[in-house]
């Protein structure tokens, strides 16, 4: 049976149950001649198929993401799609195979960064995951990243701070934590108590 009928679309099913199935289904057999297919759908004429396929390789990244890593390029080459769902899918799959395909993505991160800035909220939200994934792996990389970081939670909407400070957390070494948390503390003013709970959860892992 063809990867494509097995597809929510092709079961005029408006959820994704089918397709997260499908992507846990190829990850535990590690069916690479299916997640190929996947890949090549991803430039299919039909967009609902085109949405479908994005969906089970980025949820095949979250089980199993060394099986889609060496498409890194495919994702980034989607980044510049003019169809938001697959900007914003493949910047999620982006966001699993960061660690696995680190020197692909720090070829590209310029494209990365234009994305987040472009882009919608899960665009966003994904994408500053991707590069605090991508400045964890190396001295070098941090460099390169953090201080885009920081511009970023100077600047992001007031509601982004807590998951975007999460997600800069993976990047937080002893020689930037000082300017992380000067970041974070001429914004916390500006915060609701659930969102500032959140901020001061940070403050004390950085402490501890």
């Amino acid at each position: 049976m063809s990867v494509v009928n097995q597809l929510a679309s092709q079961f005029n099913r408006n959820d994704e149950e089918p397709n997260i199935e499908l992507a846990h289904k190829f990850a535990n057999e590690e069916n690479h001649a299916a997640i190929e297919e996947i890949i090549e759908n991803l430039y299919c004429k039909d967009k609902k198929i085109q949405h479908d396929c994005i969906k089970v390789a980025y949820e095949i990244g979250q089980v199993k993401p060394e099986l889609i890593s060496k498409y890194a390029l495919n994702f980034i080459e989607l980044l510049k799609s003019r169809n938001n769902r697959m900007v914003w899918g493949a910047m999620s799959a982006l966001a699993t195979i960061a660690d696995e395909a680190s020197e692909t993505l720090m070829a590209h991160v310029s494209t990365i960064k234009n994305a987040i800035k472009m882009g919608s909220v899960i665009t966003i939200d994904k994408g500053v995951l991707t590069l605090a994934k991508l400045a964890a792996v190396s001295k070098e990389n941090n460099h390169a990243i953090f201080p885009f970081l920081l511009l970023h939670l100077e600047n992001c909407r007031t509601k982004e701070i807590p998951q975007h400070a999460e997600s800069t957390l993976l990047a937080v070494t002893d020689e930037n934590k000082e300017a992380f948390l000067n970041v974070l503390r001429k914004r916390d003013t500006y915060l609701t108590a659930p969102q500032l709970k959140r901020v001061k959860k940070i403050y004390k892992q950085l402490e501890a």
